[in-house]
């Protein structure tokens, strides 16, 4: 039997389908509009372990989506449930405020064991509210007191979480209180270049912003980044590029914040992405994998910025014991099992894998990502080339440098092509073609019909994404290729151009081969 054939797994009773049902039913009538996630994926888990999630109609699913990153370890790993089991048969308590307690004392030195060198003997850890987006308020707040300063900058394309403060310094906010700077990427470049080129500019309009009085732009109080945007797409920085905030941030004493709530704990294939280019930020975010599946957000920072008040940030469930104790086996797991090491090896090779996939099927303009954080825009690729209107930009441009590939920043793949014997100096950046949301869409659907779980992000929904816990086997890695290859081949083949022919269908593609690395 072929791996799409056993996908779904499983079957339910008539009475299992129609409880999936009422709950499907009653969710939709009770809960907001605001729902996301209940949308695309319309299953009921019920139980999981691992990759797998099996459905209240008995289908399982592997999850890919992993709770938007959350799930380090996966669903209910052996280590997490018997720390969790652990504190609960002590008798400690589940609630303590910002109280000390052995579980909070082994969590934070864990936690600052496996910080970047540079930070780890000089740092600083404020517990927050437990979502992300509060300890991105919470580093809001601390530079702008060490500083006497006020504003932020940001990039393009960032997300950084759903409260006022965090919205603002995202790239959808319409009330903008935050200073806007270009993030660099091949394939859909601000500049139209792309390559070491298109970073170098985004550098240099950075500098200009900073240091040009009448740009507008006041000395603000820190600066924001993803090391790899993933709401924003899946898109890594350039090494070099981030190296050079660095400097820029450092020489004009503005703190530089790192936001490592989705890419920290060994995601992208070093336990925090910044260790990549080496950078040490002044402030780290962290939030999902830290808590081991459970809520917890800290902000972690250098000492001589913590001059805040006592009560300057504050929240009632910053002390949960559970989620520490989860916590603190999944980062020790994670380090102990080397499984970074496993997540930039396995990445490697599915990026590679799907790189070729690419070539087969014209509607995936790009494929990039770092260690286990994957993603693939799907486009029109009948659609007129963006920029092609008499700007120059997006047309085929020979770049000097290049950040494209893994050890540039992850990029590549379908947009960015390689002359024979060039090497990665000189890479040639394909022009972009108009996002395909709905086939992107299209895609997810399909996926699910398969029994893979995916989730969309980029500028129009148009990138698949791929999350799968670090645990990942190569087996199950193999599985989760052939559906999705299976799933953009259907896909492609029902979205028909105007003159009835198929859009972005494939021509021959290879099979998914395994990763002979071990199954980690």
């Amino acid at each position: 039997m072929t791996v799409t054939e056993s996908a779904p797994g499983g079957c339910a009773s008539a009475g299992a389908r129609a409880s999936f049902e009422g709950i499907l039913r009653r969710q939709s009538a009770r809960e907001s509009a605001a729902r996301t996630y209940a949308r695309a994926l319309p299953i009921v888990p019920v139980r999981a372990r691992g990759l797998t999630i099996e459905g209240a109609d008995g289908r399982r699913y592997l999850d890919c989506l992993s709770g938007a990153g959350t799930l380090a370890l996966g669903h209910n790993h052996p280590v997490v449930l018997e720390a969790v089991r652990d504190v609960l048969d002590s008798g400690a308590p589940l609630h303590a405020l910002d109280l000390a307690t052995p579980v909070k004392d082994a969590f934070v030195t864990e936690l600052f064991h496996t910080l970047p060198p540079g930070l780890a003997d000089r740092a600083r850890v404020q517990f927050c509210g437990p979502a992300g987006t509060d300890a991105v308020e919470a580093a809001f707040k601390l530079v702008r007191a060490a500083t006497g300063r006020t504003g932020i900058l940001a990039f393009s394309g960032a997300y950084h979480g759903m409260t006022e403060g965090a919205l603002a310094a995202s790239g959808h906010a319409t009330d903008v209180r935050v200073a806007r700077l270009p993030y660099p990427q091949d394939y859909r470049c601000p500049f139209g270049v792309g390559g070491a080129r298109g970073a170098e500019l985004s550098a240099r309009w950075t500098e200009s912003v900073l240091d040009d009085p009448k740009s507008g732009v006041p000395l603000p109080a820190g600066m924001i980044l993803e090391p790899v945007q993933g709401e924003g797409g899946v898109i890594p920085a350039p090494d070099e590029w981030m190296r050079r905030m660095r400097r820029i941030t450092e020489d004009r004493s503005v703190p530089l914040i790192a936001d490592e709530i989705q890419t920290g704990v060994g995601r992208t294939g070093t336990f925090w992405a910044v260790e990549h280019s080496g950078v040490t930020p002044d402030v780290m975010v962290l939030s999902k994998a830290i808590g081991g599946s459970l809520p917890l957000a800290v902000v972690v920072y250098r000492d001589d910025l913590d001059v805040w008040q006592p009560g300057a940030h504050a929240g009632t469930f910053r002390g949960n014991q559970l989620a520490m104790a989860a916590g603190t086996a999944t980062l020790a797991h994670v380090r102990e099992n080397r499984l970074a090491e496993r997540a930039a090896s396995l990445g490697l090779h599915m990026l590679a894998q799907l790189r070729g996939l690419a070539g087969h099927f014209p509607c995936v303009g790009e494929v990039r990502g770092r260690g286990l954080m994957i993603g693939l825009e799907l486009v029109n690729p009948e659609g007129e080339p963006e920029g092609s209107s008499g700007s120059g930009a997006g047309s085929d441009l020979i770049c000097p440098g290049g950040a494209g590939g893994v050890d540039g920043g992850g990029g590549g793949g379908g947009g960015v092509e390689h002359s024979p014997g060039a090497g990665p100096t000189l890479p040639r950046v394909r022009e972009p073609r108009p996002a395909a949301p709905e086939l992107a869409a299209a895609v997810q659907r399909e996926c699910l019909r398969r029994g893979l779980i995916v989730e969309l992000g980029g500028r129009h929904a148009s990138v698949v994404r791929l999350l799968p816990p670090l645990t990942i086997s190569d087996e199950q890695a193999a599985a989760v290729l052939g559906r999705l290859a299976d799933a953009v081949e259907a896909a492609a083949r029902s979205h028909t151009g105007r003159d009835g022919q198929e859009r972005g269908a494939p021509r021959r593609r290879p099979q998914p081969t395994s990763h002979m690395a071990g199954t980690g």
